[in-house]
């Protein structure tokens, strides 16, 4: 699943479907994103479809037979949704079953019970980065924002001083911390050993959560002073609740399948043996489908039974679970056939050519690209997507740890500077109560900050190691 061998992408690469020059590929690809985004922005097409026309608005510019492009499109998606798909579900499934349990309000009472004063700007990018692992963004905000208003109001805190660090926490934890989609899929595109990349992920995401985090939300907080809107504190799902997870074992279950990736990174490195019984152990126990899988069994016996839940009301909760992720697994696979065009049309060849005549270091250029198309969509994982297809042929010569900085790369670009094409902008708006303008000298800087940061810190660690 996160490995895609050098040896494909070279095949890909040295016979392309088309025989267009650098100049016809250099147009296709710009035409190719130009109607994506188009169809995005302007006639509001679900990214699912922009992609699939995209793509084969593509293959069409870059003089490629239809069937062929059409072949490499659905490879494409069918080699993602095969890769990252099963994943994608299992943290859906623990996402929802850590917020219906009450575990995720258990963390957040536990963890503010605790703090107060100048240190509850710090509590929050906690709370946030711990509850973000196992969930999407989108449902992180909807989590979290209720807590975000309450405790703006009854500590009569500035509501972006509070806010800033809860989003920081969410949005770099989706960025740049497998299992993400974004991050898994462009751990699945170029190769990267994702031990390796959950570490150095998780190395990058602390310095930069606690810059763009409780640091700038002290500047947001003076530029834009606001109260906390009445009209958006809703309930929360453990309110309807007799009783709720404990706290040990609802952190010990967000924790579990990063430790156990982490386990595997280790072994990896320590025993550095493929025959070794210990290696083979935790190639099993470490790999990312059995470690959500585990964390969503156990969460069964952590969550959701001690919080009164039946056999099935547990089913149902599946059910709901996996609902909303259908437009994300398409998004997802239809990203990774857009991606394979731009492979099969030799787009790759050509960056790598581009890219030596340039001599621009493939970390800055993977963050260029993904910012541009970031900026372009308004999607981090579209970015991602497209940046990993575009910059993969740059990872076969490059070590395990600098193909994990080029993920990490990637994912710090994609976050750059979120604006009104991007469907996370008007969420955080909405619920703020914000004006544009305030909104983008707040949610939107609070991104770029992210971005910068990170994308610095990945061009440093290229340095050292």
């Amino acid at each position: 699943m996160t490995r895609l061998s050098v040896e494909m992408l070279a095949a890909d690469t040295v016979e392309p479907i088309t025989s267009a020059g650098h100049a016809q590929l250099g147009i296709a690809v710009l035409a190719g994103i130009a109607v994506i985004v188009l169809l995005i922005t302007q006639f509001k097409l679900h990214a699912f479809l922009a992609l699939t026309i995209g793509s084969l608005a593509l293959g069409a510019f870059a003089g490629a037979p239809l069937d062929k492009a059409i072949a490499s499109f659905t490879t494409g998606l069918g080699a993602t949704v095969a890769g990252v798909g099963v994943l994608i579900a299992l943290g859906a499934i623990l996402g929802k079953m850590l917020a219906d349990s009450g575990g995720a309000d258990q963390i957040v009472d536990t963890i503010l019970a605790k703090a107060g004063g100048r240190s509850m700007p710090w509590a929050m990018v906690l709370i946030a980065s711990v509850i973000g692992l196992p969930l999407f963004f989108e449902v992180g905000v909807v989590l979290l924002i209720p807590v975000v208003l309450m405790v703006a109001k009854r500590g009569n805190y500035s509501l972006m001083r509070i806010g800033i660090p809860a989003l920081a926490g969410l949005s770099v934890m989706h960025g740049l911390v497998p299992p993400h989609p974004g991050p898994l899929v462009a751990i699945d595109a170029v190769g990267a050993n994702l031990g390796v990349t959950l570490a150095l992920g998780v190395l990058v995401a602390i310095p930069t959560v606690v810059v763009a985090g409780p640091l700038f939300s002290r500047v947001a907080a003076r530029w834009v002073d606001v109260p906390a809107p009445d009209r958006m504190i809703a309930q929360r799902p453990s309110e309807d609740l007799e009783k709720r997870p404990g706290f040990g074992a609802t952190l010990a279950t967000i924790l579990l399948p990063v430790v156990l990736m982490l386990s595997k990174a280790l072994v990896d490195i320590v025993v550095d043996d493929p025959e070794h019984t210990v290696q083979r152990v935790f190639d099993v126990v470490g790999s990312p489908l059995i470690a959500l899988l585990t964390a969503v069994l156990v969460g069964i016996f952590t969550l959701l039974r001690p919080a009164g839940f039946a056999k099935d009301r547990i089913s149902g909760l599946v059910e709901k679970g996996l609902a909303p992720i259908a437009g994300i697994l398409l998004i997802v696979g239809a990203g990774g056939g857009f991606k394979q065009t731009l492979i099969d049309c030799g787009v790759g060849q050509m960056v790598l050519d581009i890219s030596k005549d340039w001599s621009i270091p493939a970390l800055l250029l993977a963050w260029l690209i993904a910012v541009t198309i970031r900026l372009a969509t308004g999607s981090a994982t579209v970015a991602t997507i497209s940046a990993a297809g575009l910059v993969a042929p740059l990872a076969a010569d490059m070590s395990t740890t600098h193909t994990a900085l080029l993920v990490l790369a990637i994912g710090a670009g994609s976050l750059f500077f979120s604006h009104v094409n991007d469907a996370g902008f008007w969420l955080v708006k909405e619920y703020f109560g914000l004006t544009v303008g305030q909104n983008i000298k707040t949610w939107s800087v609070m991104e770029t900050i992210i971005s910068v940061v990170a994308g610095g810190l990945v061009l440093l660690l290229s340095l050292v190691i």
